[in-house]
């Protein structure tokens, strides 16, 4: 039997700097126990290959119990149970309905409506300045991902401003604001499910595809969304839709403190699509994997881990581990590609919307660097990071452009 390290997700080395607290875990043992006070301890894989084949390994489970559900009122609970919580044929059945608008193909094809987006927030940024500075990610980080996710699903332009604030409240990480949000949220799910089907000009997207689905005759049994479940799909893609919002923020803020790196993707636009999967391998936001539960007992290392045991996997030591990657803790945007990165899991449960994360991370780097050649940090980054074990993220990005 391995001897595991144990971490501690509350001890502010952890906090500070996860990668080299993970990384450290990772070179002591494939499998390591994560403490949090009050809870029981959860497994984590902390290797690549061990981390990716438990993110595809069915004995491993994503439930209700995966995440931190706010209290909600009683009439939202029937809408609180999405597809990021069942597996097997359920889980399937509802991403297959959805996976057509999130394929490379149309992520590519959505890049104008994108690169519109992104300018559009790039004029405005001068005029949010204050004092020569303007927080990048407050007025560009935090709103483009809405903004686009609402114009691919299909949200009515009048009710966007609504899902911008629930986004930003989403994206902040505000447990408490977040439940204070979910009534509204879906309120604002379920006016844009009655939009789709009463309004001939209601906009296009995905939500118009799933009610026109819904509304066929003659569907085969499983191809049609009840009303909960399209209510339930519609807010769930466009929150989860904030996911580039931390990506976007770490990306920017990693080639400003690599000066040379930004230069190169600066001088040669074509390096920009390796470059954003070295950033998100390097300073994505995922530090750890959404916690499965073991579905039996399973044998891990010479550990068994006993039947309804919470276990995740280190991202943040995997997409790091010098057996798969070179010189890993160095970011170098011209990385030759090899293995896949972890950024957006692995299996069943493969983000569904890690297409139009790429390219929307891609046009707004290209756009910002090229529109402002002179930007740069205006602030230390170390002091502006939230202390969240499970989340690389900022609380700002101060820049002068």
């Amino acid at each position: 039997m391995i001897s595991l390290p144990e971490v501690d997700l509350t001890d502010p080395e952890v906090l500070r700097d996860p990668f080299t607290a993970y990384g450290r875990a990772r070179e002591a043992a494939p499998l390591a126990r994560l403490l949090i006070p009050g809870l029981d301890p959860v497994w984590a894989l902390t290797r690549y290959d061990g981390a990716r084949a438990m993110l595809g390994d069915a004995r491993f489970a994503l439930t209700a119990d995966s995440f931190m559900r706010p209290p909600v009122p009683d009439d939202c609970l029937p809408y609180m149970r999405t597809m990021s919580e069942m597996h097997g044929p359920e889980h399937a059945r509802l991403r297959k309905l959805a996976a057509p608008a999130f394929t490379p193909r149309r992520a590519a094809e959505f890049r104008p409506r994108i690169d519109a987006i992104v300018g559009a927030l790039l004029d405005d940024l001068p005029a949010h300045a204050e004092g020569g500075q303007v927080d990048l990610l407050r007025h560009f980080a935090r709103p483009l991902p809405m903004d686009v996710i609402c114009a691919l699903v299909g949200i009515p332009e009048r009710d966007r401003p609504h899902w911008r604030e629930w986004g930003a409240t989403v994206a902040a990480g505000a447990g408490g604001d977040f439940a204070r949000a979910i009534p509204g949220i879906i309120a604002g799910a379920r006016a844009a499910v009655a939009a789709a089907r009463a309004e001939t000009d209601a906009p296009g997207g995905v939500l118009a595809d799933l009610v026109r689905a819904q509304a066929q005759d003659g569907a085969e049994d499983g191809d049609r969304l009840s009303d909960t479940e399209i209510v339930t799909l519609v807010w769930h893609l466009v929150i989860a839709g904030q996911t580039p919002t931390n990506l976007i923020a770490n990306a920017v803020a990693a080639l400003l403190s690599h000066p040379a790196q930004a230069a190169a993707v600066r001088a040669d636009p074509a390096l920009m699509p390796a470059a954003v999967e070295e950033l998100i391998r390097w300073c994505g936001p995922a530090l750890l994997a959404i916690p499965r539960h073991a579905r039996q007992d399973v044998e891990l290392y010479g550990v068994t881990v006993p039947e309804g045991a919470k276990v995740t996997a280190l991202i943040a030591a995997a997409d790091r581990d010098p057996r798969v990657f070179d010189d890993p803790d160095r970011l170098d945007v011209t990385r030759a590609p090899g293995a896949g990165h972890l950024g957006f899991a692995h299996g069943p449960h493969f983000c569904l919307g890690a297409s139009l994360a790429r390219v929307q991370t891609q046009a707004a780097i290209t756009a910002l660097l090229r529109r402002f050649p002179g930007l740069a940090l205006a602030a230390p980054i170390d002091g502006l990071r939230a202390p969240d074990p499970g989340t690389w993220r900022l609380t700002a990005l101060p820049v002068t452009l």
